[in-house]
């Protein structure tokens, strides 16, 4: 079985994951969560990496919070943990089933847990930003973050990543700089 790879923008997709208002007072460092998601929605825009926003029983959770920067992408809504819906597996066929997943958001023993592994029981990649996850208790995060890679079932193994906002940022874009002319600031030209 290959190893997980870099990330390409041709291949990715962005995986947002129940940010919601309701949320904001309980989940463990909460405004740092969805800054650092905002970041990298911001940057797989810019790259033409296609986001895909969830949001679990907004009617009782309310909506994404403002400061992620998601206005104007379609909302699936969703009543289970896993962000895989009908309506998801849709739009991820509509985008040429992409092979590798960027994974924000919470609770990350609930939805990000159950979504990470759907993604890997579908084959693709999935790359947990550790810094774009949070939830309740601290210590809840961990387990999800530390499954990665060795304890994962043996058909998920080195198909699943840990990385940070940062990292995933650089990387995408480093991939589709390679051969561009960079201009100072480290930006890259179309």
């Amino acid at each position: 079985m290959a190893g997980i790879g870099r990330l390409s923008a041709r291949s990715s997709v962005l995986l947002l994951c129940d940010m919601q208002e309701k949320f904001r007072p309980t989940i463990f460092h909460f405004t740092n969560v969805v800054s650092n998601a905002a970041r990298l929605l911001q940057a797989c825009r810019i790259l033409a990496i296609p986001p895909i926003l969830t949001e679990q029983y907004p009617k009782g959770l309310g909506p994404t919070v403002p400061e992620l920067g998601a206005e104007g992408l379609k909302t699936h809504t969703k009543t289970r943990f896993s962000m895989l819906t009908d309506t998801v597996e849709e739009e991820l066929k509509s985008l040429g089933n992409p092979k590798q997943a960027i994974l924000c958001g919470i609770e990350a023993q609930a939805c990000i847990a159950c979504t990470a592994y759907d993604l890997l029981e579908r084959g693709m990649e999935v790359h947990i930003v550790a810094d774009a996850v949070s939830a309740r208790r601290s210590r809840s995060c961990w387990p999800i973050l530390l499954q990665t890679p060795g304890s994962w079932p043996s058909s998920a193994r080195c198909r699943t990543a840990c990385t940070t906002q940062q990292d995933a940022a650089l990387s995408v874009s480093a991939a589709r700089c390679h051969s561009m002319q960079m201009s100072p600031g480290f930006y890259c030209e179309p």
